[in-house]
């Protein structure tokens, strides 16, 4: 999958620039390529080589995204894959009024989540930003709108608890360029994926270390 998907895939290296890690869902991945350019010359962009999905593959796979690399910033998100609605035998993107579905994470578990895998990426020593949730569409399957918005609260406590991390208003923005997502889908457009790639390269230039300036 990291050879198929060029967003899996390691940048060119340029071991005088901060590392940043990007952390996230297939909205992560689609927007990835485009951060990367937007900080091109600036830090190193990299992410897991996989769809980090919901808190709970976070807990268990966090250790392994973060080996073998100082990291300077990490810019992290978890949410729509865990107000997603399951149903029986892990069935996907259920119908959330069944009787027998579920969120694949509850709120409260969720909020418990973030505030273990915060705690763990602060423990790197790198500048953390949490990133906000995208807006759920009307009619996208498997989830409610509204959920986003209250998966975010739920987090923000979480992160302003913790102290000393950042946020992304990332839910504003998104709703800002609503026209482009998708019709009844959580994803957006190529035009989309670059305006918010665009937007996280600008809150993290704002948040990578100050380079020493040349002599004059």
């Amino acid at each position: 999958a990291a050879q198929e998907n060029p967003s899996f895939a390691d940048p060119e290296i340029n071991p005088s620039l901060p590392n940043v890690l990007l952390i996230g869902d297939s909205i992560s991945i689609g927007y990835m390529l485009d951060a990367r350019r937007a900080l091109a010359g600036q830090a190193n962009v990299f992410r897991p080589p996989t769809n980090c999905g919901p808190t709970t593959r976070g807990l268990d796979q966090i250790d392994k995204w973060l080996e073998g690399r100082r990291w300077d910033v990490i810019h992290f998100n978890f949410g729509l894959h865990d107000l997603k609605y399951m149903g029986p035998k892990g069935r996907n993107l259920a119908d959330p009024g069944a009787p027998d579905s579920h969120k694949q994470v509850p709120i409260d578990q969720y909020a418990a989540n973030i505030k273990t895998l915060a705690e763990r990426l602060k423990q790197t020593g790198a500048k953390i930003i949490w990133r906000e949730t995208t807006p759920v569409p009307e009619g996208a399957k498997g989830r409610v709108p509204g959920d986003s918005a209250k998966y975010n609260a739920a987090a923000a406590k979480v992160i302003e608890s913790i102290g000393g991390i950042e946020t992304d208003p990332f839910f504003a923005f998104a709703e800002s360029i609503s026209e482009q997502q998708r019709a009844k889908n959580v994803h957006y457009t190529r035009e989309g994926s670059r305006l918010l790639g665009e937007h996280v390269a600008a809150v993290i230039m704002k948040a990578l270390p100050k380079r020493d300036q040349p002599a004059k």
